[in-house]
């Protein structure tokens, strides 16, 4: 019998909100159901891939039905990563420590950010996201998972594991997933995470400085300066910004700063250091809020019609 699951989030967590809360939730294999309030997601388990349906009962608890069996031990596994994914990991005191630095948030409730069920799938997003039109990320994740990915009983692919990614021949990658120059950069990623070269624990230790972190994710083959601000976001540290050029759109447009991208950046880091430690958040929430003042809130978007065009270059038309 397919195994339901029930996840007992903080009190103050909505699935629509916090789950449809960066752009990582229309990528493969996560899927939101505008109509029924629903996120789906296919993981990789010890026991192989299984879909899993996610919703939030009037009681607040997340209920997650996947499409076979599963033992004690893959629901723990799923249990963790699905937890990972929706920010269901993310306490209330957190979310409380943000809206003390920003205030502007506390109204909506905003504070978490989804991100994937695994620190490599984020990784490897990441690297698909960099130099690159959003439809061409999207298509690549897609591409990841029906090459790559193994398939659930309900016919659904879960991304790839970095076992498979380093065992893959750059040149599949390149032109069955249409990942172009990254085609190596995913394979060697995907090497140094089989060979244990990444440690997350260290990465996420509150203890571990967060230059340390900054300097090992940039010596990575793939991540530049803007890729590793992301993923340190990703693991939870957002106490820096990544500056891309939706950082300066969103600067000239929104926040009415002028000048070349080296003087955007310099303001853009005055500007946000009032947040602290939440300062990727800050940033963020007001992007997101510009988007959502283009196409409505992120929870109603399609995911194969707004949800293409959900970047400012797109939905500033």
């Amino acid at each position: 019998m397919p195994t339901t699951l029930t996840i007992t989030p903080p009190g103050d967590y909505v699935l629509a909100r916090d789950f449809c809360s960066y752009g990582y939730f229309l990528l493969e294999p996560n899927h939101w159901e505008p109509e029924t309030g629903s996120a789906g997601r296919v993981l990789h388990l010890e026991g192989g891939a299984a879909a899993a349906v996610i919703d939030q009962r009037p009681s607040g608890q997340l209920r997650a039905r996947f499409d076979r069996s599963l033992d004690r031990s893959e629901q723990g596994e799923a249990r963790r990563q699905l937890s990972r994914m929706l920010g269901v990991d993310v306490p209330r005191s957190e979310v409380e420590a943000f809206h003390r630095a920003d205030p502007r948030w506390k109204k909506s409730g905003r504070g978490r950010l989804c991100r994937s069920p695994t620190l490599f799938e984020d990784m490897i997003k990441t690297v698909t996201s960099c130099n690159v039109a959003w439809p061409s990320t999207i298509t690549m994740n897609r591409r990841l998972c029906e090459v790559m990915g193994k398939r659930s009983p309900s016919g659904g692919y879960a991304f790839p594991t970095p076992r498979r990614l380093a065992r893959a021949k750059p040149m599949t990658l390149r032109s069955r997933c249409r990942v172009g120059y990254r085609d190596a950069r995913i394979v060697e990623l995907a090497k140094l995470y089989v060979k244990g070269r990444i440690d997350e624990a260290w990465l996420s230790d509150p203890a571990t400085p967060g230059d340390d972190v900054f300097r090992f994710l940039t010596s990575l083959p793939g991540i530049g300066p803007y890729a590793a601000g992301n993923i340190m976001q990703l693991l939870g540290r957002y106490d820096r910004l990544a500056i891309d050029t939706e950082s300066f759109r969103h600067a000239r447009v929104v926040l009415g700063m002028d000048g070349t991208d080296a003087q955007l950046s310099k303001q853009l880091a005055e500007y946000y250091d009032a947040f602290g430690d939440h300062r990727f958040r800050s940033y963020w929430f007001e992007l997101w809020d510009f988007y959502e003042s283009r196409k409505g809130p992120a929870h109603t978007w399609e995911k194969h019609t707004t949800g293409t065009t959900f970047t400012a270059s797109q939905l500033n038309k």
